[in-house]
């Protein structure tokens, strides 16, 4: 896990060969621009380096970066042959998978980054520290986590039925309305058979009743494909108020409508 990214740490200013600092490629969390780096080179130039990389020592000649991949770069650009850096103490240093993990943090923290290069943070941290801490290493929910992984996330007991059984959208769907890996399974071996339309209809059915049985979803979803579309004028504070309740309970707008007129049809 990353056991010390929060903690206190302490390091000693070196001046250290530019050459001899590593960056890793697995966890370089996004692409950085030629533009950037080349506003960030100039920056330095003219104003100096405010805040040096940190490293940590790896052997005797070489170092591995913990942060400040951009200012490297710059540097580099700039030709510069040493360079000074903050140098992890032997007390702060980091075990080789907790320092990829702290690397990728600190690059997410002090960047934003798309929906793609997240994901692909999100995917490293999770294969080297484990779900619960990835998500809390990122300062985001499980839930949260689940949906920038996505098809990654998918255990491979589910995805043996894709593309042939079950698409990748059903897949990653199913597995974030359950995921119980077991009762995931369960369920795809039984809406495999249902045609594409039944199929969505009986994961949106899911969503709002995960812990209902099979006979009872499939019969809400044959009858969900019978409706007709409603559409309802809504004033603008009954439309803030519908957003307010969907964002309490954490779901889609249109699901939340649904529900409130499905339980008003219900008392009639």
């Amino acid at each position: 896990m990353v056991k010390r990214y929060n903690s206190p740490i302490s390091y000693h200013l070196r001046e250290i060969p530019i050459k001899q600092i590593k960056i890793w490629k697995d966890v370089q969390a996004r692409k950085l621009d030629r533009e950037g780096i080349a506003e960030l080179a100039k920056s330095i130039k003219n104003e100096g380096l405010q805040n040096p990389p940190m490293v940590q020592k790896e052997s005797k000649n070489s170092y591995l970066l913990m942060s400040g991949q951009r200012r490297l770069l710059a540097l580099k650009r700039l030709g510069a042959k040493k360079i000074p850096v903050l140098l992890l103490t032997q007390s702060t240093r980091y075990g080789l998978e907790d320092a990829k993990a702290a690397s990728v943090v600190e690059n997410l923290h002090r960047n934003k980054l798309n929906i793609k290069d997240m994901t692909a943070a999100c995917v490293f941290l999770t294969e080297s520290v484990g779900k619960a801490k990835a998500a809390q290493s990122l300062g985001i929910s499980s839930r949260t986590l689940k949906k920038y992984l996505g098809f990654a996330a998918v255990p491979d007991r589910l995805k043996q039925y894709v593309p042939k059984e079950l698409s990748r959208d059903d897949a990653t769907r199913l597995y974030q309305i359950i995921p119980n890996i077991s009762k995931a399974v369960r369920i795809a071996e039984k809406i495999i058979p249902l045609d594409q339309k039944l199929r969505k209809q009986y994961l949106r059915t899911l969503t709002r009743s995960p812990k209902s049985s099979h006979p009872k979803l499939l019969k809400k979803a044959k009858a969900g494909l019978l409706q007709q579309k409603v559409t309802i004028d809504l004033s603008k504070g009954n439309a803030r108020k519908l957003r307010s309740l969907a964002i309490r309970n954490d779901v889609e707008v249109t699901e939340m409508a649904y529900k409130i007129m499905s339980d008003y049809l219900k008392r009639r």
